[in-house]
Order: C-alpha cells, then sequence, then structure tokens
C-alpha cells in the first residue's frame, strides 16, 4: 500500500504532507452543464420563480463550497483561496436549454485547486437544481469537468489541447 500517495506505511489513509512543494500561483476552471425545460428556462426569464434568482444563489452557494472543500473532500488540505469567480451562460439544447457554469479559482500555494474549482461548479448547480425544482424536477446535471489549471511541478494542463492529442496519438 506504500506506493499509493494517500495510504501510510500500514495502509490506512493519510494526508499527504505537501510542506516541501513549492508554492506558486495555482488557477484552475471548472465546467459543469445543467440541462432543463423550456418551460423552465422561460420561467426564469421571465422572473417567475418563487425563490428568486437561481444564478445569484447559485454563484454565492459555489463561492461558499469553494471554501469548504477540504471539509467534504477527505484529503483535500486547505487551502488560502484568494479568488473565485463564476460565468452562466444559457444556451438552446437538443431538448430544452442548457446552463454552462464555469468556475475560475486562484490562489498562491503548494498544492493545486483542482477540486476547489470542480466543487464550486458542483456546488452551484445543485443550487440551481434547489432552486428551480418547483418547476422542472427533470433537470439533469451532466458533464462536470475540468478544464484547465496552471502552476504546480506537474505545470499546466488543458482539456482542449488534452483531448486534441489524444486523437492524434490513440
Amino acid at each position: 500500500m506504500s506506493e499509493f500517495s494517500h495510504w501510510n506505511e500500514e495502509g490506512r489513509p493519510k494526508m499527504v504532507d505537501i510542506s516541501k512543494k513549492e508554492e506558486t500561483k495555482r488557477t484552475a476552471v471548472a465546467r459543469c452543464r445543467v440541462h432543463f425545460s423550456e418551460e423552465l428556462y422561460e420561467a426564469i426569464v421571465q422572473q417567475q420563480l418563487k425563490k428568486g434568482d437561481p444564478i445569484q444563489v447559485a454563484q454565492i452557494a459555489g463561492i461558499m463550497a469553494t471554501k469548504k472543500t477540504a471539509d467534504i473532500i477527505p484529503m483535500c488540505h486547505t487551502i488560502p483561496i484568494q479568488g473565485v469567480d463564476f460565468t452562466f451562460q444559457y444556451e438552446e439544447a437538443e431538448e430544452g436549454y442548457q446552463l454552462i457554469i464555469e468556475a475560475t479559482v486562484s490562489c498562491k500555494g503548494n498544492t493545486g485547486v483542482e477540486m476547489e474549482a470542480l466543487t464550486a461548479v458542483s456546488a452551484a448547480a445543485l443550487t440551481f437544481y434547489d432552486m428551480c425544482k418547483a418547476v422542472d424536477k427533470a433537470i439533469i446535471i451532466k458533464e462536470t469537468k475540468l478544464i484547465s489549471k496552471t502552476g504546480g511541478k506537474n505545470g499546466d494542463f488543458n482539456l482542449e489541447k488534452h483531448e486534441a492529442a489524444k486523437k492524434l496519438n490513440p
């Protein structure tokens, strides 16, 4: 078991010691798609949801979740988050509409913020569902993924470049 980074010599879980890692500026961008009905889209546009604007509340929930990531993901380190921002974009979809939620998280530290960005969009999507479920319980949350990251010993990552390289070298 000692070959795994999150297991100690006795085969039990441990938090990795990051104290010797170099402190660098780190960013991560995550994205999530939420699919829903045209009826819900019209209710949002016409501001007819009883709970209020789902985007405003989803953004606040996403920011709060970012700061609490280490409390819900067992092996995550507490990170001094220095920035969290969101974009929300509605698009027509094959069946109804979709909301694309994107979060950018940044810090200067010795471990990455990928989990914080993924947690941010997940919490925002769940909150959007909660705000809208009275109109559409068939909302589907999907495609939560890391889009990019910068900083750290492993360097930068870009999902588009990664997928393009996989197509060239299957």
